[in-house]
């Protein structure tokens, strides 16, 4: 039978209609103590959190049911949201003793991913971000995203073709796109969602075409901001990058339904401003996720994050994945990490301060939303009474950011002293029995808890008073569920009873008597305690409106403590790894002198050899790095990028010294796991990733290359990476390692003054090979393939065969080339250096008539594609 072919109680006709009003979440109804789930909703409920499905109306019609405890709701709501949900909260809007009859319910608010602001449903160290993209012409986008946890909003253009990207750096949970059916950008929007689903685990919400409207996301953002124009955030009245961050907005008001004043600003960000990561470095380098596995654990944020407070490390993931561009906005870290190096007695100070700090931001979100709880209040003042201890610490002080952040640290006294006297200090998480406010903070309450607790003190003392007063000395007070509080006489001392004794009850021995005092305290005492929790809710949510006053002096202080806690670990992670400070240049050189891999140096300790790197100024742009399998090859180029991240975002590295021009982009090739679940083939993800870097790459960039080419044949992969390098060589001359097996690449050292060649050294002793690690000048002709493969664990059948098969091959090719040898030894061409075994003349007068400085990487892969068939028609 269809549910609205049966007949419902009033509560549940209040649950079909909020059930139909929120058709995609998840329903919890409060029902007394519990949060009820019915029908499908139950169902849900049942699988993913463990619970027993029962039914309602156990007779012909059941309705699947199945509840959680009100006060255990959090827990739920987190695997809830786990599980990829969203939960519409209804909740009794009145209390049910005074509702005439069904109690009134409202949904308080709707509970995704994205929108999350309690501590138990989120990652103290990362931010939880709710993301909204909005596509435009011309492969132009926008980009918003904001923590409601702690009030950041930020906005931004962005081409289209970098979305993912910054998805990936971000992180968000939740992604709003714009349901575009039969729109402009319909297939384009498409595609962007299925390509989040496949490289994040965000959750992608679609929302109605208006929702991005222009005119009313500025309307939004207008209203909100309690403005007439977004120019002061740096927004232009007529940018279309507003409609992403209008979008969100709307989100936030459908799914909060409470007021959102702690996002009181929003940040336009300038790509610029910022090395830039793309989503393939960020994964290649390991820096938020590893690659085998997804995990933190071995990536770069875990082995160099020293923070201590939960808005310190947020910030200092995004200094890590944003770092600076500007050599003076850099130096300004370094000069104050370099401080506190040298000085380990304030900055030992300084950390224990901040180990005693909460997540101020995060309160502050829940003050401004009136969602806090007593302990969150409690956390507040302990924080507030911690700050003039740093402050003071800071005043020892001299470099720029510190004094700066000194002057910054505003304890709120005021605040601190009003909830240190309001709020117990052993108080409950919770209003429910009270026990929140402070004995003496209010005398009313005081009183009312003296009549609860001490009521039969006051009743032995009433006793006393009243026998004194009748002089009735078997006189006693007495207490039934029917009259109440009586006063009780012998019927033999019945005639010395006052006047104002009223008679209620005339029993076998004795007669029964209230007095209006006795009937006050009656009242009093039955409702002292209703009473009394009616007096500390009220007074809490005074404290909570008065709290809410300083949420952005709260958020500013957040913002102190964020960066006195990156620059406090900075400068400890100096300290105990004996990194150096790196010189930071508007220049193009790259020079690095006993360089180490900052995951490696920690796992590895003393065992980790140190490498030199020059590049740029003089010193050659492009690295070309031959040398076998596992010899550090791949080690030294990902050095190179981690090294250029950490100095940019202002921290020291580990290395004897270095000098950095600033970079504004990194960008990998490295690796060749298949993306087959994007139907790409390991080459053509290689080549995608190798197109991305020719077509955006600048002179300022850094390009890491890691066996480009390898995933075709042979002849075209080598191909394909000669003309690669030659390109960057010639046309973007950017600073580029390339660790590659391709030893004919080494030529190109001859060909190009600002190519240079060095290899791993590798020492060789009785069949035997051993991998030194370290970086020296010159190219290698030597892979050591079966070496490697002998150390890999291959059968030593098989490596035996596979030493025949080399010396065959080597045998046939040392033959073949003797004629060619012979030939160039009679007519010496220095222009006439090859990749194949010449055995063709026309051939080598093609060969020698290419100017290769000007050849294209096209032109190149055309010409060797009919060298190749002329060689094999002449067979």
């Amino acid at each position: 039978m269809a549910k609205d072919d049966i007949k419902l109680t009033p509560a549940m006709k209040q649950f079909a209609h909020f059930k139909k009003k929120y058709p995609d979440a998840v329903l919890f109804f409060r029902m007394g103590d519990f949060y009820e789930t019915f029908y499908e909703d139950a169902k849900i409920c049942s699988r993913v959190l463990g619970l027993t499905l029962t039914a309602r109306n156990k007779g012909e019609n059941p309705i699947p049911l199945a509840g959680v405890p009100w006060h255990a709701v959090d827990g739920y709501l987190k695997k809830m949201i786990q599980a990829g949900y969203k939960v519409a909260v209804c909740e009794q809007v009145e209390d049910p003793k005074q509702a005439q009859g069904v109690v009134k319910r409202d949904v308080v608010r709707i509970v995704t991913a994205g929108t999350l602001t309690d501590d138990m449903l989120l990652n103290e160290k990362e931010d939880n971000f709710l993301a909204a993209v909005s596509l435009g012409r011309n492969s132009d986008a926008a980009m918003s995203w904001v923590d409601i946890s702690t009030g950041h909003f930020f906005i931004q253009r962005i081409a289209e073709n970098q979305i993912l990207d910054e998805l990936l750096r971000l992180s968000p949970k939740e992604v709003l796109l714009a349901d575009m059916r039969g729109e402009l950008f319909e297939a384009e929007t498409k595609k962007l969602a299925k390509h989040i689903g496949e490289l994040t685990s965000a959750i992608i919400t679609e929302r109605p075409g208006w929702y991005f409207d222009p005119y009313q996301s500025k309307q939004r953002l207008i209203k909100h901001f309690g403005t007439n124009t977004l120019e002061g955030f740096g927004i232009s009245d007529g940018e279309q990058i507003i409609t992403p961050a209008g979008a969100i907005l709307e989100y936030l008001n459908e799914t909060q339904k409470t007021t959102l004043g702690h996002i009181s600003s929003i940040k336009k960000i300038e790509r610029k401003n910022y090395l830039q990561i793309d989503q393939t470095s960020l994964r290649s380098l390991e820096i938020l996720r590893t690659i085998r596995g997804e995990n933190t654990k071995g990536t770069l944020l875990a082995s160099v994050d020293q923070t201590l407070t939960g808005p310190g490390a947020r910030m200092f993931r995004n200094w890590l994945c944003m770092p600076l561009c500007d050599a003076g906005d850099i130096e300004l870290r370094q000069d104050a990490v370099e401080e506190l190096k040298n000085s380990v007695s304030i900055l030992s100070d300084i950390r224990k301060i901040l180990s005693n700090i909460c997540d101020l931001e995060r309160i502050a979100a829940r003050v401004s939303t009136f969602r806090t709880n007593p302990k969150d209040l409690l956390a507040l003042a302990a924080t507030l009474r911690t700050i003039p201890l740093l402050r003071e610490q800071l005043q020892n002080c001299q470099s720029g950011l510190l004094t700066s952040l000194c002057e910054k640290c505003d304890s709120m006294d005021e605040l601190a002293e009003l909830l240190v006297s309001a709020i117990e200090p052993e108080s409950p998480s919770h209003l429910r029995e009270g026990g929140v406010i402070r004995t003496g903070f209010n005398e009313e309450l005081d009183r009312l808890r003296g009549i609860s607790k001490d009521g039969r003190t006051w009743l032995q003392d009433y006793q006393k008073q009243q026998i004194e007063h009748t002089g009735i000395a078997n006189l006693k007070i007495g207490f039934n569920k029917v009259f109440g509080y009586y006063i009780e006489i012998s019927h033999a001392s019945s005639g010395k009873a006052p006047a104002d004794y009223v008679r209620k009850q005339t029993i076998k021995n004795a007669e029964r008597y209230i007095t209006d005092e006795l009937k006050t305290y009656e009242n009093e005492v039955l409702t002292a305690q209703d009473k009394a929790l009616d007096i500390e809710v009220r007074l809490f949510e005074q404290l909570r409106q008065t709290t809410a006053q300083y949420v952005t002096r709260l958020q500013n202080l957040a913002d102190t403590v964020a960066r006195c806690d990156c620059l406090a670990a900075l400068g400890f992670l100096a300290i105990r790894r004996n990194y150096v400070r790196p010189k930071v240049t508007n220049g193009g050189e790259f020079f690095i002198s006993e360089g180490k891999h900052p995951v490696l140096d920690e796992l590895l300790g003393a065992e980790f050899v140190p490498n030199d790197i020059e590049l740029g100024d003089g010193k050659g742009d492009f690295l070309i790095i031959t040398g076998p399998n596992m010899s550090g090859k791949s080690t030294y180029i990902r050095q190179a990028a981690l090294l250029t991240i950490l100095a940019q975002m202002g921290s020291f590295i580990p290395a004897q010294s270095a000098q950095i021009g600033i970079v504004d982009r990194i960008f990998t090739r490295v690796g060749a796991s298949d993306e087959l679940i994007r139907n790409q083939s390991t080459f053509m993800v290689e080549m995608t990733e190798t197109a991305n870097i020719i077509n955006n790459a600048t002179k300022k960039s850094l390009v890491i290359l890691d066996e480009v080419g390898r995933g075709t044949s042979t002849y075209d992969g080598l191909a394909l990476a000669w003309a690669i390098t030659e390109h960057i060589a010639a046309k973007l001359r950017c600073r580029t390692l390339f660790a590659t097996h391709y030893h004919e690449l080494t030529e190109l050292a001859d060909l190009f003054d600002n190519i240079k060649n060095c290899n791993v050294a590798v020492r060789e002793w009785m069949d035997q090979i051993v991998f030194l690690h370290k970086i020296i000048g010159g190219g290698t002709d030597k892979s050591y393939g079966i070496h490697v493969a002998k150390l890999a664990g291959i059968p030593k059948p098989i490596i035996n065969r596979s030493k025949e098969i080399l010396a065959e091959l080597e045998s046939t090719f040392t033959k073949e080339a003797s004629g060619e040898n012979l030939s160039r030894n009679k007519t010496k061409e220095p222009d006439t250096d090859t990749l194949f075994v010449q055995k063709h003349k026309s051939v080598l007068d093609k060969l020698s008539s290419v100017d290769v400085n000007n050849l294209t990487p096209i032109e190149a892969i055309n010409l060797l594609n009919k060298i190749k068939d002329e060689i094999q028609e002449q067979q």
